[in-house]
């Protein structure tokens, strides 16, 4: 899985850019708060990426911080919204308006962005609201990360099981299901909990 890109910005456009990594270069679809905050083509950038999976594909959405591409992640696990879904919302909204406005619950701010009904705002409102708090970060929050807490060690279960061709939101059941029973204190090891997720998900 890649997780993060580190090149030449070979193109940029809005919507996506080719990174040159070591001379391959990596089509990356990201979203208008990224376009906006990269260089020019032939400078050096970084980008935290999801890879996602499907039977069919595969795709790489970049961010400009981890913040972003863990938000992204957290909307994946919205039922009914996929990549493309998740990358509209974050380029109508930006980053810090889209996690406010589900923090407050503001289900007529999510629907004003084009593609986005009443019925998907609420929906991400009630399954993702009480999720906002791992987010609430001061902005920049994107560089070395301490000893991950509950809700970013199960983000990156989600992000592992969607990435190894599960539905998001089977995967977030596994997810939650293998923190609960691994108990919080002292904090699971992620590949314990990865293969407890899997496990529940083979039944």
């Amino acid at each position: 899985m890649i997780a993060r890109l580190s090149g030449t910005l070979i193109e940029k456009r809005p919507g996506a850019v080719v990174v040159d990594v070591g001379g391959v270069g990596y089509e990356v679809t990201i979203p208008l708060p990224t376009f906006r905050s990269l260089g020019e083509p032939g400078e050096r950038v970084e980008l935290h990426v999801h890879t996602h999976v499907r039977e069919d594909t595969l795709a790489l959405f970049g961010f400009a911080t981890r913040r972003e591409r863990d938000l992204f992640v957290i909307l994946l696990g919205v039922n009914g919204v996929g990549p493309k879904t998740a990358v509209a919302m974050m380029s109508g909204l930006g980053a810090e308006d889209l996690i406010e406005a589900v923090r407050r619950r503001d289900v007529r701010r999510l629907s004003s962005v084009p593609g986005i009904g009443r019925k998907t705002a609420e929906r991400i409102v009630l399954e993702v609201a009480d999720r906002m708090t791992s987010l609430e970060r001061a902005p920049g929050a994107g560089g070395p990360a301490g000893p991950p807490s509950a809700g970013g060690l199960r983000d990156d279960l989600i992000s592992a099981l969607v990435n190894l061709g599960y539905n998001a939101r089977a995967a977030a059941t596994a997810a939650g299901r293998a923190l609960d029973d691994s108990g919080q204190a002292p904090p699971p090891e992620f590949e314990a909990v990865l293969r407890h997720a899997l496990k529940t998900l083979s039944r």
